[in-house]
């Protein structure tokens, strides 16, 4: 989290931004296909692999649209799925990409899992919109094994760090496997991956997709849980940018469920993310009586009171929190953001190394290093001096804010590589274009305003 961030990233908008979705890295790529690095950067030299460069990125810096992949793919001689080469001899689809994924569950259960819910494929893109038919008619009755593990798998999510969260993929994935046709644990997948960018350093663009993916699934097996409703408009807003439909399903959730936590949780950040501020206060205390001692709800109440003018009462409440769950990392990123605010920047950057440290986060503590560097040398020019090359590095390789990025080449007078990278961050639907404040440099350029005016036409829907 950077000086010009806000809380809350994905893909470029055509006629509709939901049906192509940009992978960002070589990584990335070699996922969609379940294959080694080399074996895509081989097919892009000799078969043609339709893959682009950032303009003025390094060679390394690349990203690909899957629905032109899936074009090369229907090519004549074109079968990766039956292609191995020296990278990954006689090894299958699913198992290359399990090797990189949770260690908790045996190879054959992520295998499963992949096909099903975490590699979405194009097609899975293409359907996001349409509405849910294929409910059971009789509701489902869950598996008791089942049930245990999802248990266990809300114990950890709600602990928040990023090891705990992966334990919580780890039960929600068994109990998928136990019971395939149960909503719950799907949902708990979906909630989990909404987390991971937030609390790990899993990119938006890696979680949300797998977040959206498993909402999506658990509302079709069960139409009436609230908690599917929560976790699809969490994603459909913070991801897909739909605000008008996000409210729809958070309201829905509540009709089903005046007494969710979540719920209430929930809708209270995307009013907040809308500037609905006393909406946004009413959601949060809903949540913080139902549950007192959650750390997450009075976090997110602290950054509320702070946005919504009640500035004592905000650093009281944050202050606080700060001593009582030194671990919990959301409230470093919002007393960071408050000390930037108010000019203090040495402590601004402080509770952001902590930040970055505790999400396990190591391009975060690389460009909080440079920040802290910078600072020492240069005031606050320095500082953004400092922190242009790591921060352009890291999102080059795909991480990162774009938007960040680009605020920052602004501060600089840098006018044409602050409009590149804004379309970058544009492109990648990031979470700061969405509800940032406006870059004072660029404020009154037209370029700047055209993509604003296009975010705010995303949000009617």
């Amino acid at each position: 989290m950077g000086p010009f961030q806000a809380k809350k990233g994905r893909m470029a908008a055509s006629s509709d931004p939901l049906q192509k979705k940009r992978l960002d890295s070589w990584k990335e790529i070699a996922a969609f296909f379940a294959r080694a690095e080399r074996t895509v950067k081989r097919w892009e030299a000799q078969r043609g692999l339709p893959v682009h460069r950032v303009p003025g990125g390094a060679r390394s810096a690349v990203f690909a649209y899957s629905d032109e992949l899936t074009d090369w793919l229907k090519g004549p001689g074109r079968e990766p799925d039956s292609y191995r080469s020296p990278d990954d001899p006689g090894q299958p689809p699913a198992r290359a990409v399990a090797s990189r994924t949770e260690t908790f569950v045996s190879q054959r259960i992520i295998s499963w899992l992949l096909l099903v819910v975490l590699v979405p494929s194009v097609a899975v893109f293409v359907e996001r919109s349409r509405p849910y038919l294929k409910a059971s008619a009789t509701r489902h009755v869950p598996d008791p094994e089942a049930q245990e593990l999802y248990l266990k798998g809300r114990f950890f999510w709600n602990r928040r760090t990023p090891d705990d969260l992966n334990r919580a993929i780890d039960y929600f994935t068994q109990a998928i496997v136990k019971d395939p046709n149960g909503a719950q644990a799907y949902v708990g997948l979906a909630d989990c991956y909404n987390l991971l960018r937030e609390f790990g350093a899993m990119s938006p663009n890696e979680a949300y997709p797998r977040a959206l993916s498993a909402a999506q699934r658990a509302a079709e097996l069960d139409p009436k849980s609230p908690e599917a409703h929560i976790s699809l408009a969490f994603v459909t807003y913070w991801w897909s940018w739909k605000a008008a439909t996000a409210e729809r399903e958070f309201k829905r959730a509540l009709e089903l469920d005046s007494h969710s936590v979540r719920a209430h949780h929930w809708y209270a950040t995307y009013l907040l993310g809308r500037r609905r501020y006393s909406e946004a206060l009413d959601q949060i205390e809903q949540a913080r009586k139902l549950e007192p001692s959650s750390t997450p709800i009075l976090a997110d109440k602290g950054l509320m009171l702070w946005q919504s003018g009640r500035h004592d009462e905000a650093l009281d409440l944050l202050t606080q929190l700060e001593i009582t769950e030194p671990m919990f990392s959301s409230t470093r990123d919002y007393l960071g953001r408050i000390y930037w605010e108010e000019k203090d920047y040495g402590r601004a950057l402080a509770e952001w190394r902590r930040l970055a440290v505790l999400r396990h986060d190591q391009a975060g503590l690389a460009v909080a290093e440079a920040r802290e560097k910078g600072l020492a040398s240069g005031g606050l020019q320095g500082l953004f001096k400092s922190e242009l090359p790591v921060l352009k590095d890291w999102v080059d390789r795909g991480g990162g804010s774009a938007y960040e990025l680009a605020a920052t080449y602004a501060v600089l007078g840098m006018r044409q590589e602050a409009l590149a990278y804004l379309q970058v961050s544009f492109n990648r639907h990031e979470e700061a274009m969405l509800e940032s404040d406006p870059i004072p440099p660029l404020d009154n350029d037209p370029e700047y305003q055209k993509f604003r005016g296009q975010v705010r036409q995303l949000l009617i829907q």
